[in-house]
């Protein structure tokens, strides 16, 4: 993660600038999820706390179950993940690495985690929408991320990687076993977009830097 202003992720940093239908569906997740690649290690709801936290002690000490609001910037083209809350049906609400910089509630997330999986639910503050995986589209659609669903099943379930020696973050679903990319070199209305589809780390179309933009 890259130091901007006061708080980073991971040693955060606050930004200041800068937005198929398939009903919501409960699925089992993968139980058995590829191998992290070696420097690699999971990101529990405690050292999400502690690192977004920083300087800050106020925030430092907040409770492990309170939610974190973030901000990701892919690090294949270093634009921040946005909610498309305006695109027309069956794409509302897909997720887009499209914004120069942070503006507002459509590059917000909420990291919501649960204990009883070691999982995140990501949840868009854009339109209060968790974002799920859609499994069951089809062609260059399949298994892109949809900030659609009102609750957190397997669908909607992310285990959270951070690497110390490249300073960035992996998101794996737990529906597929398969970790996020962002689709750099789509055209169209889907450019850039998040599809849960990789089967590794492989480089940076899976590796994003998380900001901190919460109070």
């Amino acid at each position: 993660m890259r130091r901007t202003t006061s708080v980073l992720l991971s040693l955060t940093a606050l930004v200041t600038v800068t937005g198929l239908a398939v009903p919501s569906a409960v699925a089992a997740p993968v139980s058995d999820r590829p191998a992290v690649p070696a420097g690699w290690k999971a990101v529990d709801a405690s050292e999400l706390a502690r690192v977004t936290g920083g300087a800050d002690a106020r925030r430092a000490s907040r409770a492990a179950d309170e939610p974190v609001q973030l901000a990701l910037q892919s690090a294949r083209n270093n634009r921040f993940v946005a909610t498309e809350v305006t695109y027309p049906a069956p794409n509302t609400g897909v997720q887009r690495a499209r914004s120069a910089a942070v503006g507002g509630s459509w590059e917000s997330f909420a990291f919501e985690w649960d204990e009883a999986t070691a999982t995140y639910g990501l949840r868009s503050l854009a339109n209060n929408r968790y974002v799920a995986v859609e499994k069951n589209y089809t062609g260059s659609a399949q298994n892109i991320l949809r900030a659609r669903s009102t609750s957190v099943g397997g669908w909607e379930r992310f285990a959270l990687y951070y690497n110390a020696d490249l300073d960035r973050y992996a998101l794996q679903s737990t529906l597929n076993g398969c970790f996020v990319a962002m689709e750099n070199s789509y055209t169209g209305s889907l450019q850039y977009a998040l599809r849960a589809r990789s089967a590794d780390v492989s480089g940076s179309w899976e590796e994003f830097s998380l900001f901190s933009i919460g109070s």
